[in-house]
């Protein structure tokens, strides 16, 4: 473009925030700065959007202060993208008193404090935040169903959910569509009540669709149910054949029913389709700056000094009980070899990374683009332990707050 405006480059950022390339939205909005142009609260909407995204909490404090600065902190979706980014970032409490000061509040406000107590896995704050929401004379969106039930799913409120789930129609009419489905499956499946989650989705009257089919499939992968596993991913092959992560969750159940053969026979079809599994890339923020590790990344210029500090902390915690989970490796290849592997998970990298360039005492926060292994689950327990350290990690389903050995999700996840 010959000449860009407020609107192009906010454009531009959006497009980069909403399609999950936050680190690339950052630098358009960088870029835009250096034009002197000021954003607007449509910008800074992406831009918070995007520091969500990333974990970046003290980049999202600095955009808070220029919010505030620059007089936009009256606008409400700014407000609610500065609620859903403090929790986002690990400072739910933070959100939460942002979301206090709020003079008015709309629903989609409403909506980001109930989804951050939902990836926090405060359910119970969540149905509460609901309710509160409903004497304020505030009627619920789909979009808060599918918040408040996902909330139910982190916290295992099965009872609630299904109540939540009933009131859709009855009292707010509102008829669930595949998300809220999605989301009972979910619900249901993590809490071990497979078949019942097979009847609601038997019961649909609207196309269950990969969402629903994708949330029994990922709790069939919690729970190593082989047969319901298989009549998943049948639909999920039909319904998104390039979709590499539905054959790699079916291998692992296979895997850890230990049906090698049939494991085998799954990562021939990857192969044959040509699709690749996604690598585990985890964020961290350091002194203000963003840091990308990946699943054995050989790019860090810290690289050596981090597997030299995993080596280590792995030999300690092996004397004080570590036993490394090698179940989810799913090469044939020896103990040792399958330890290296799990040595490589990004979520590890990031904590030597947050480790070595971080002040005693500081709490480490990082961001996952997958879900968080179980290996990778106990060692972060352990290391939070052994150093005396805050973690936070935020997975793609919801944040884990390590401190002292002990995990907030009370390993539910």
């Amino acid at each position: 473009m010959p000449q860009k405006n407020m609107v192009s480059w906010s454009a531009m950022i959006a497009c980069y925030a909403k399609n999950g390339k936050p680190l690339e939205a950052f630098d358009v909005f960088r870029d835009m700065m250096t034009h002197v142009l000021l954003p607007n609260s449509v910008t800074m909407v992406s831009v918070v959007q995007a520091c969500a995204a990333l974990g970046a909490l003290e980049q999202g404090k600095l955009l808070h202060g220029y919010i505030l600065r620059k007089g936009l902190d009256s606008i409400l979706p700014v407000l609610s993208a500065l609620v859903t980014m403090y929790a986002r970032c690990g400072a739910l409490e933070l959100g939460r008193r942002v979301f206090d000061q709020m003079g008015k509040r709309d629903v989609v406000a409403w909506n980001s404090m109930i989804s951050s107590y939902g990836i926090h896995g405060f359910g119970a704050k969540a149905i509460e935040t609901f309710r509160e929401m409903i004497q304020h004379g505030v009627s619920p969106s789909p979009i808060t169903f599918v918040s408040v039930l996902g909330a139910c799913s982190h916290a295992g409120l099965v009872e609630e959910g299904k109540q939540l789930f009933d009131s859709m129609w009855k009292e707010h009419k509102i008829y669930p569509s595949v998300e809220h489905y999605a989301c009972m499956v979910d619900l249901l499946g993590r809490a071990n009540q497979l078949e019942e989650a097979a009847i609601i989705i038997q019961d649909m009257r609207i196309e269950p669709g990969p969402k629903v089919w994708g949330s029994l499939l990922g709790s069939c992968r919690i729970h190593c149910n082989v047969e319901l596993a298989e009549r998943a991913s049948r639909r999920l092959f039909e319904l998104e054949p390039t979709n590499a992560g539905n054959y790699v969750l079916l291998a692992d159940i296979y895997a850890e029913a230990k049906m090698w053969d049939e494991v085998k026979q799954v990562r021939k079809l990857l192969e044959a389709k040509g699709l690749r599994k996604v690598s585990g890339c985890s964020m961290i923020e350091v002194k203000r700056k963003i840091y990308s590790l990946q699943s054995v990344d050989e790019i860090n210029f810290q690289i050596e000094q981090i597997h030299a500090l995993l080596i280590k902390l792995s030999m300690e915690m092996k004397q004080n009980g570590y036993v490394p989970d090698t179940r989810i490796v799913l090469y044939d290849l020896d103990e040792e070899e399958k330890e290296r592997i799990l040595l490589g998970h990004s979520e590890k990298l990031a904590v030597a990374f947050g480790l070595i360039n971080s002040s005693k005492g500081d709490p480490i926060r990082i961001s996952k683009n997958l879900r968080l292994c179980e290996d990778c689950h106990s060692f972060t327990k352990l290391i939070s332990k052994y150093t005396d350290r805050e973690i936070l990690v935020r997975d793609i389903n919801r944040f884990h707050h390590f401190t002292n050995g002990v995990c907030s999700c009370g390993d539910y996840w």
